[in-house]
């Protein structure tokens, strides 16, 4: 089985250099998590720079914001639930107001226990969100994985896929532990190539394996879709 630096530099070679993160600052990636549901990057990008533009990033700018300012900016990005998605913006306002007036920057101080508690005090923060802010912010060398990385790791063969999510993670973050460099840039890189190719071809459900750059490796593609006979490299 080829090593996880050896897959990413494939991922890379077939589909060029990932984007760096959007934003560093720990409260914006509250909010980018936060201003839409359930759609693609570039409709999330769309209104998180709406949100910038016609509102701010500071938690009294959102509390003030006009409710129909607030849902115009969720709605531009085409996704449901846009008075939930209001509702979401000012709760994490709300929260960073009463609880952190200083800004979430010495948050990432603390000990690491008790920033990953204070960052899942928000809306859509769980343990793999505060990871990622932690990370992106780099404040903390670990992979932070979403879903889309994830799958791709366990059809890899890190880990089992498990109907438990936290599971799932804890199994291929346990099966990765010898294979990762303590350094931000090298697992920002990681995160944001595997969740790319989760996205664009390691999909849930028809993975497009025939475009695939990594079957040589993948347990998934040796157990699931390669037939008898078939040599591919």
């Amino acid at each position: 089985m080829a090593t996880l630096a050896g897959i990413l530099d494939r991922l890379e070679a077939e589909g060029g250099k990932v984007k760096p993160p959007r934003t560093s600052d720990p409260f914006e990636m509250v909010l980018w998590e936060n201003v839409a549901y359930l759609v693609n990057d570039d409709k999330r990008e769309h209104a998180f720079r709406a949100l910038l533009e016609e509102v701010g990033a500071e938690p009294d700018a959102i509390l003030g914001a006009p409710y129909e300012v607030l849902r115009q900016v969720v709605e531009s990005a085409g996704g449901p639930m846009a008075d939930n998605g209001v509702e979401k913006l000012r709760r994490c306002a709300e929260i960073a107001a009463r609880e952190f007036p200083k800004g979430l920057r010495p948050v990432l101080k603390l000990p690491l226990p008790a920033a990953k508690k204070a960052l899942r005090r928000f809306p859509g923060i769980g343990e793999p969100g505060a990871e990622k802010i932690l990370l992106f912010t780099k404040t903390l060398p670990v992979l932070a994985l979403e879903s889309n990385g994830l799958r791709v790791l366990t059809r890899l063969g890190y880990g089992t896929a498990q109907k438990d999510y936290a599971a799932t993670y804890r199994s291929a973050r346990a099966a990765l532990q010898d294979e990762l460099k303590e350094d931000c840039a090298w697992l920002i890189r990681a995160h944001q190539l595997l969740r790319r190719h989760g996205q664009d071809v390691c999909k849930t459900s028809r993975p497009r394996c025939d475009a695939c750059a990594v079957t040589a490796s993948c347990r998934y593609y040796r157990e699931e879709v390669k037939r008898p006979g078939e040599d591919r490299p």
